[in-house]
């Protein structure tokens, strides 16, 4: 079953540009089972909003790179404000065939 989720995250979008660029340094070749993922600034920090195959996929991929890799940004520190996320099962999902990355 696809799954998606969005997550607003008190924090500078500095700092999602950071953890961004260190993940696509760490991430070779295409992200099985990642359909999207946005990123942008809010006006509390910013938003991350994902896409994937399964929920399993996704728990995988933040298990073995986003977590470790966010552990290391913060130097092992807990925000002090925890990110909402909002999970959702996506409906009427149409990707048409593209090679955007930015």
């Amino acid at each position: 079953m696809t799954y998606g989720f969005v997550m607003d995250v008190p924090a500078p979008i500095e700092a999602y540009e950071a953890m961004h660029a260190e993940i696509g340094r760490r991430t070779t070749g295409p992200v099985e089972g990642l359909l999207l993922h946005l990123g942008r600034a809010t006006a509390g920090g910013f938003q991350i909003i994902e896409l994937w195959e399964s929920k399993e996929q996704y728990d995988r991929y933040d298990a073995e790179l986003v977590a470790p890799v966010m552990a290391e940004m913060s130097g092992g520190q807990t925000p002090p404000d925890p990110p909402t996320v909002e999970e959702f099962e996506p409906r009427g999902l149409i990707i048409p065939s593209a090679a955007l990355v930015s």
